[in-house]
């Protein structure tokens, strides 16, 4: 039983994976067009110092948004400033600590963001842990539960009040939840989101993209029933080459990386959808979309689940001592103003 319940998801993961690589192998990759100047809009990228986040980062810097690289290592993010702004003397960009694991680093994070009185129109929850050992946040959460899905659900409700306010009707602030196709594979058992039973490092990341991917349709449902201008979506950037396979097995790795050179997307081809949901004109107001390869494709059955989406948010909320309704109390124009 111990066996299968750790070979299964590994076949289903790395299945969907092959799959998706054959599908990137047999067709062009989606290719960002122009893109109108973003100047006077601010973005936070949550894990924006190295692959996918720091090509997001890159490429929104150089369409005149500020972006804020959200990190929990200093070092690498000081160094992606540094470099970025030798790249582009006008790059309006900064760093700020923010270990997404952590609820108490999430909300300081949201306190320092919020003295700084900025607005903010781009909120990408991309920063993510994959097929990590088995192991606890300090808050006592599963890690890839913590870091992938929990994190960012918190740090989006700190931050939906300022999102909100940013937006206008002609012109929606954005939330870009960076998923997987791992979700495909996941079950999601509202008994056991920490996989504590038989726990497979395979199975727990797969259901932490899936958690994004349900915590992004129904916070989608929520914000429509308040007339919010803000959109959520989730992204799938593919099979890209980044740091993430480090925590794979060994032979595994040491077999991928040839493949992953030839055949892998690179960190700037999969930061490309994420960039075109948060900027694109052709996806003013467009919310409850999981895009791949610039479209709005079917995600996974288990994400339609309505029960599923409302049951995660009312645990998520509970865990997080979060109320489970939005500022009930707000009308439209309370939240345009």
């Amino acid at each position: 039983m111990w066996i299968v319940s750790r070979l299964i998801p590994f076949l289903k993961l790395y299945m969907i994976g092959l799959k998706v690589l054959l599908y990137q192998l047999w067709n062009r990759s989606f290719a960002l067009p122009v893109l109108a100047k973003q100047n006077g809009k601010v973005a936070v990228v949550t894990g924006g110092t190295k692959g996918i986040g720091y090509e997001t980062v890159r490429q929104l810097v150089n369409l005149g948004m500020f972006v804020i690289i959200a990190s929990h290592d200093e070092e690498e993010g000081l160094s992606a400033v540094r470099k970025l702004r030798e790249e582009n003397s006008e790059a309006q960009v900064d760093f700020e600590y923010l270990d997404v694991s952590s609820l108490k680093s999430v909300r300081r994070f949201v306190q320092r963001f919020k003295d700084r009185d900025l607005p903010l129109h781009v909120l990408i929850n991309n920063a993510g842990v994959m097929l990590v050992p088995e192991g606890r946040t300090e808050d006592g959460f599963e890690t890839h539960f913590a870091t992938n899905y929990l994190g960012h659900f918190l740090l989006t409700r700190l931050l939906l009040e300022t999102l909100m306010h940013s937006g206008k009707d002609e012109s929606y602030s954005r939330v870009i939840n960076v998923s997987s196709s791992a979700h495909y594979t996941a079950d999601l058992h509202l008994q056991d989101l920490q996989n504590t039973q038989c726990y497979s490092a395979h199975a727990a990341y797969a259901c932490s993209k899936l958690a994004q991917v349900l915590f992004t349709y129904h916070l989608h449902y929520k914000l429509q029933s308040i007339r919010a201008p803000l959109t959520v979506n989730a992204v799938d950037p593919g099979v890209v080459n980044t740091d993430l396979y480090s925590h794979v097995n060994h032979l595994i790795r040491y077999a991928l990386k040839p493949i992953a050179r030839l055949f892998f997307k690179t960190p700037a081809d999969g930061a490309v959808t994420g960039v075109y949901a948060a900027v694109s004109s052709d996806l003013e107001s467009v919310s409850g979309c999981y895009l791949y390869e610039g479209e709005c494709i079917e995600s996974s059955l288990n994400s339609y689940d309505e029960d599923l989406q409302t049951g995660l948010w009312q645990k998520t909320c509970d865990l997080l001592n979060l109320r489970h309704s939005l500022y009930e109390d707000w009308t439209h124009d309370d939240i345009t103003k």
